[in-house]
């Protein structure tokens, strides 16, 4: 219709979900902390949360939105070729930290909150890790 609908006002994200997004195919080129959480992830069952659902669409803002509306957890990590990330800080991850945060969720790198890491370049590539405030925090223990 040429315009833009709200479908969701005042969306928030539940705090879990039982859906994960990664490229499972770069597996073993992910640093042993995001191996560990995938495995966990496998792991779950109806006496742990579980069980969840392995869902990636290869789309960051189809993935994400799913994640929003319906709880889970959005990860396209570091890989050993490329160590750096491949999503762009500015312009793919700030965007989604911040609708996710203001959601409810968190946005990390793996290592910090992703609207607090300071650019030095236009187009720096970052890890990035979105989704439900508690799947999210399940991460992080992982990474630590």
């Amino acid at each position: 219709i040429g315009e833009f609908c709200l479908s969701h006002p005042n969306i928030q994200c539940p705090e879990f979900g039982k859906i994960y997004s990664v490229n499972h195919g770069n597996f073993f080129q992910y640093q042993q902390g995001v191996q560990d959480y995938i495995q966990t992830c496998q792991r779950k069952n109806k006496n742990n949360g579980g069980p969840y659902t392995q869902r990636y669409i290869g789309s960051m803002v189809a993935d994400v939105h799913r994640n929003l509306l319906k709880g889970g957890i959005f990860m396209y990590p570091p890989t050993t070729d490329k160590p750096n990330g491949k999503l762009r800080l500015l312009y793919e991850c700030n965007p989604f930290a911040f609708i996710a945060e203001v959601a409810g969720g968190k946005a990390t790198n793996g290592q910090q909150r992703i609207l607090d890491v300071v650019p030095t370049e236009l187009h720096q590539r970052s890890g990035f890790f979105v989704g439900s405030k508690g799947m999210m925090e399940e991460l992080e223990a992982h990474m630590k």
